[in-house]
C-alpha cells in the first residue's frame, strides 16, 4: 500500500512540474539566484523533470505489482530500472547544458 502512495506521490509531482510548471519543487533551481534561474529554459527543464516523475511513478507501481504478486523477479527489476534511470537521467540533465538556453 505505501508503495501505490509513493508511485501516486511521483505522478502527482511529475503533473505539478509539468503542466503547472511548479519550477520551485525542482531541489538546486528553486535555490538558485535570480541571475542563475535566468540561464535555464523554465519550460524545458519542468517539461523533462516532469517527464522523468510520470516514468519513476510508473516504475513504483510496476515494483508494487511485482509485490503484490509476490514474485521477486518483477520487483528486483523494477528497483534495477528505478536506479538505472536516476542515474541516466542525473547524466542526460547535466551533460552539454541540456536545459539552459
Amino acid at each position: 500500500m505505501i508503495l501505490i502512495g509513493t508511485g501516486l506521490l511521483l505522478v502527482i509531482l511529475g503533473y505539478l512540474m509539468k503542466v503547472k510548471q511548479w519550477s520551485w519543487l525542482i531541489a538546486g533551481y528553486n535555490t538558485s539566484s535570480e541571475e542563475e534561474k535566468a540561464k535555464y529554459d523554465t519550460v524545458a527543464l519542468c517539461n523533462g523533470v516532469g517527464n522523468f516523475m510520470y516514468f519513476l511513478g510508473l516504475v513504483v507501481f510496476v515494483a508494487s505489482f511485482g509485490h503484490f504478486l509476490e514474485s521477486r523477479w518483477i520487483a528486483s527489476m523494477a528497483w534495477g530500472l528505478f536506479v538505472l534511470a536516476v542515474i541516466v537521467f542525473i547524466v542526460y540533465a547535466n551533460i552539454a547544458g541540456r536545459y539552459k538556453k
